[in-house]
């Protein structure tokens, strides 16, 4: 007898998933779920992900949930690992190296076509972004900080108009915004994405890219030194 709890909607989450114009599969519901307890800390590194205890809390059968599972993987954000089963996974700083290189090749191409094709709703919807997050700054939201530092980035990517780039950095974005949750202090962050703007705003391609990859690197060096205690010795690019 076919499970009818996979027609619907995920259930029963501590955050119940609004219902969405398109249907979405169970698979990417249950991964969404699991993927942002994960970059909101519900989540720590090394902890057991048990398949059938999520599939209960979740009102899902197992399959769905063992999709899910095995999407975050390819993703990074999970290891399977013997006896013990699929684990929160544990960034190694060659793994945050790797995806810092990446991100840094990536979003200094996303900041470039930005500026060269950004409109005056475009840049509107950037400064929104800001205020948004300056007002979760005023309100002492750090929670509302951090949501609002992954928006700025996730703009880009749209404002960008390029499809291609958009799936390349997909399965970062949520591993990205896990990091940019860890900066030491995200009111400062903010001060970092109000200078890319004007560096964007400016229109100049080359003034924009320099103080994207300036950005980045200034990020390196905080999560590194954050989460292993040392940084990169990097020196970051002036612009």
């Amino acid at each position: 007898m076919r499970d009818g709890r996979q027609e619907g909607h995920v259930v029963g989450t501590r955050k119940r998933l609004a219902l969405s114009a398109e249907y979405t599969p169970l698979r990417d519901q249950v991964r969404e779920v699991v993927r942002e307890r994960i970059v909101e800390g519900g989540y720590p590194p090394g902890m057991r992900i048990v398949e059938r205890d999520l599939a209960e809390e979740l009102g899902v059968s197992r399959l769905p949930v063992r999709e899910a599972l095995r999407m975050l993987e390819r993703e990074g954000f999970v290891s399977v690992v013997p006896r013990r089963g699929v684990i929160v996974r544990e960034l190694t700083p060659h793994d945050v190296d790797q995806l810092f290189d990446v991100r840094e090749a990536l979003e200094v191409l996303v900041v470039r076509r930005v500026t060269e094709g950004a409109t005056k709703a475009d840049l509107l919807r950037l400064r929104q972004v800001l205020a948004r997050a300056r007002k979760a700054i005023a309100n002492g939201n750090v929670a509302g900080i951090g949501q609002a530092n992954g928006d700025f980035h996730d703009e880009l990517i749209r404002i960008a108009r390029n499809d291609l780039l958009a799936d390349m950095l997909e399965p970062l974005q949520g591993r990205i915004h896990w990091l940019l949750r860890q900066h030491h202090d995200p009111a400062e962050l903010v001060v970092e994405h109000a200078d890319l703007y004007e560096a964007i705003a400016s229109g100049d391609p080359d003034r924009a890219a320099a103080r994207a990859m300036r950005h980045v690197q200034v990020n390196r060096d905080i999560a590194t030194r954050l989460l292993f205690g040392a940084a990169t010795g990097r020196t970051p690019a002036t612009g």
